[in-house]
């Protein structure tokens, strides 16, 4: 039996998602194709007015992810225009931020639990955690929040994906 390490309950959760959230895009795509109409209507997909659209669900899960594994890692955290204009410029952020995660090794990542975390805030004080409680309690919720965020607009949509999509098989 292996011990519960950093990276094993980062790196490969966050990959795993990623790479489904590829494969919901890749139905979106072909089920935007069978319907004839452009994939650029998904980008601003909302399920309520107040909520942030479809482009943005898929930036901010972008950002948590590789934000996370960088902080747990101990070195900056890459910075990223948000200015993907198109469908596939949002499936080659997910790829790329997969990458990213992937790119990480285990020993900068393992013993991370009590690395002080700090989340800068545009208004107020930065947000302060330990790096378990940062990943447990912060980085993973707001993780998947954005993922089934993006999974709920897709469904929403047509697209023909289920629970086994967001699982992964």
């Amino acid at each position: 039996m292996s011990t519960i390490t950093m990276h094993s309950a980062s790196v490969p959760v966050f990959a795993r998602i990623l790479g489904n959230m590829i494969n919901w895009m890749e139905a979106a795509k072909a089920h935007a194709e069978a319907k004839k109409f452009d994939t650029a209507n998904y980008l601003g997909l909302r399920l309520a007015p107040d909520m942030l659209p479809f482009k943005n669900q898929i930036q901010i899960c972008s950002d948590a992810a590789k934000g996370c594994v960088a902080r747990l890692a101990g070195v900056d955290v890459p910075s990223w225009p948000d200015d993907e204009a198109s469908f596939d410029d949002l499936i080659e952020r997910v790829r790329k931020t997969r990458d990213y995660v992937l790119s990480l090794p285990a020993a900068q990542i393992d013993g991370s639990e009590g690395r002080e975390i700090t989340i800068p805030r545009r208004s107020g004080d930065a947000l302060k955690f330990s790096g378990e409680n940062y990943l447990k309690h912060f980085a993973m919720p707001n993780f998947f929040f954005h993922a089934t965020t993006t999974y709920a607009l897709l469904r929403h949509a047509g697209v023909s994906i289920g629970k086994m999509d967001f699982l992964g098989r």
